[in-house]
């Protein structure tokens, strides 16, 4: 929850499933956090899955509103790069990790930053409609579940947006997009280690997900990154 000085609740969330604790326990480790950018960046995007970092940061300036929030923040390097419609946006980080929230909240502190530790599988803990965009950025094949489960963290997005708001990310697939042998084997290490969930994700799946919960949407691959761009009935 949100605290009335724009920081998040440290009270631990005891309840949470476990495999959905093990996939942002990384995030924790500072050492780590500290080499995210290049090792996601300039290694396993574009080496890996074949998505380089200019897909994402061109989805997100065409994408981002005034009022974002942004789900899953890492160390807020797409935030940072971003170019948004205004010069000082509002901007929500939501993330499960406190370490992760610190230090993408310092990183764009120039802006207007509160934050927001929640379970992206619940409903998020902010006003419905409160946002006019929601980025998802390498996200969801990190959460536990089939798409068809962890879907409703689209829904759950969605609903915090405006009227024809913007939901949009990206999400490393395993099925129906083409995975080369070395991201094959990447994949199998992560999903061992709980660090992904996505040995069963499918582009079809992918897309069933945005429209079942959006008015339109815009899918597009990227190596074996499935980008997409959806919004909400206006």
């Amino acid at each position: 929850m949100m605290t009335p000085h724009g920081t998040s609740d440290p009270t631990p969330l005891d309840h949470l499933d476990q495999a959905v604790v093990d996939g942002q326990a990384g995030y924790s480790k500072p050492f780590l956090l500290s080499l995210y950018d290049l090792a996601v960046y300039r290694g396993t995007a574009p080496l890996l899955w074949r998505c380089p970092p200019a897909v994402s940061r061109r989805l997100y300036d065409t994408s981002v509103g005034e009022r974002h929030a942004d789900i899953g923040v890492a160390t807020g390097y797409l935030l940072d790069h971003a170019h948004f419609p205004v010069p000082d946006p509002q901007i929500t980080l939501v993330d499960l990790n406190p370490d992760s929230l610190a230090r993408a909240a310092h990183r764009i502190r120039r802006y207007r930053v509160s934050t927001v530790r929640a379970n992206v599988l619940e409903p998020l803990p902010l006003p419905p409609g409160s946002h006019d965009s929601v980025g998802m950025s390498y996200l969801l094949h990190c959460v536990p579940g089939s798409l068809k489960e962890k879907g409703v963290a689209l829904a759950h997005a969605a609903a915090v947006v405006r009227p024809g708001g913007t939901v949009f990310g990206a999400t490393v697939l395993s099925g129906g997009v083409p995975v080369s042998a070395g991201a094959r084997r990447a994949m199998r290490y992560l999903n061992k280690r709980g660090d992904f969930h996505n040995a069963h994700d499918t582009l079809d799946d992918l897309r069933d997900q945005l429209e079942r919960h959006f008015a339109r949407h815009e899918l597009t691959v990227h190596g074996c990154v499935g980008v997409f761009r959806a919004w909400t009935a206006a």
